[in-house]
């Protein structure tokens, strides 16, 4: 994913990740530059999708 997201779309991705995935929550989202890979195993972790899943709510 090309740094999975240019942070001025992050909170449109959020939205995103929220509605698809309602159980998140803001802590899950926190998302911090250069943890890319961490959000996205936190977000796997509470929702037990893969990283294809979470990637393609993402970039849709």
């Amino acid at each position: 994913m090309n740094k999975l997201i240019a942070k001025g779309n992050w909170n449109v991705a959020k939205g995103k990740l929220k509605q698809k995935y309602g159980e998140l929550s803001d802590d899950d989202l926190a998302y911090v530059e250069g943890k890319e890979e961490e959000t996205i195993g936190r977000i796997q972790k509470t929702t037990g999708a893969t990283r294809e899943e979470i990637e393609k709510v993402i970039n849709d």
